[in-house]
């Protein structure tokens, strides 16, 4: 699979996690020319406090279009260390 923004890979690998629906990519998968870190957090009640990536191309920002929870809840083990998408990035 793939995660794409404006013409540019953001993200490449056939290790996928599925999570309501959402892809979860390995964080080493991530081309860290198209990612820098947010100050954006979340709460999801199951899941814990996701952080969050811009997605930046060409100079150009899609702002909090990456998250990942660093520290998942217990219910949620199996996407720490991953990365997933949305906000007009592709996945497919």
């Amino acid at each position: 699979m793939q995660a794409s923004w404006n013409g540019a890979v953001i993200a490449s690998s056939d290790d996928i996690v599925r999570v309501e629906g959402n892809a979860y990519f390995p964080a080493e998968a991530l081309n860290p020319a198209c990612v820098r870190p947010s100050d954006h957090r979340t709460v999801c009640g199951w899941k814990g406090e996701a952080h969050y990536y811009d997605v930046v191309v060409d100079g150009q920002v899609n702002a909090n279009a990456a998250w990942y929870y660093p520290e998942p809840k217990q219910a949620a083990r199996e996407i720490q260390g991953r990365v997933a998408f949305w906000k007009g990035v592709s996945v497919a």
